[in-house]
């Protein structure tokens, strides 16, 4: 999805005529300040993942492998926020990603920074893992990569069906892990054992 320039000033404006069209008025004091807030919380912070190209974010925070391919990396318990495109609601939990290193060793945080570069943007869950490991595999030459997203959407929560305890799991795996039961053998249990906090 192409993205323009964040444009603070008309995100404000979009703001307050999303409150006035609601039958607020935007100038009452509690809600004077509400369209910088929100501007600034989406262009900034929930939707910053457009800020980084994956590609660049492992190039810089990983190192090429020589001579014996390391064992595989797990790292669990990565928090997740992203924003549902349907509704405009948060989508917030935790996300496991394993890989087993080819060409290029990536630091731990990387990782993390990898899973926030492609969840925060305006993308489906169902997408977000696929993207993930799908990186893995272009620009790091993983062998293998398994990523696996556990969530609880506010669009689920709070309107419709007001599911106040369900939780979304979707995952994807590449190379070999594209079969998630080769990783639950590595890992002693089985993938279904994560909770979010």
């Amino acid at each position: 999805m192409a993205v323009a320039p964040f444009d603070k000033a008309r995100a404000e404006n979009a703001v307050r005529e999303l409150l006035s069209a609601l039958g607020f008025d935007p100038s009452v004091p509690e809600l004077l300040d509400t369209p910088a807030r929100v501007a600034r919380a989406y262009g900034e912070e929930l939707l910053r993942g457009y800020l980084s190209d994956p590609a660049e974010l492992i190039a810089s925070g990983s190192d090429i492998v020589e001579g014996t391919k390391p064992d595989a990396v797990i790292v669990e318990g990565i928090e997740v926020v992203t924003v549902c495109p349907h509704h405009l609601m948060t989508g917030e939990g935790l996300a496991t990603v394993a890989y087993l290193p080819g060409s290029r060793l990536l630091g731990l945080g990387t990782l993390a920074r990898l899973v926030d570069a492609v969840s925060r943007r305006l993308v489906l869950q169902e997408t977000i893992a696929g993207r993930v490991v799908d990186a893995l595999m272009e620009h790091a030459g993983a062998r293998g990569a398994f990523c696996r997203i556990q969530l609880r959407h506010a669009c689920l929560r709070t309107r419709g069906p007001e599911q106040h305890q369900a939780e979304a799991v979707s995952y994807a795996g590449r190379g070999v892990f594209e079969d998630p039961r080769a990783l639950e053998v590595a890992l002693g249990r089985s993938l279904g054992a994560t909770k979010t906090p």
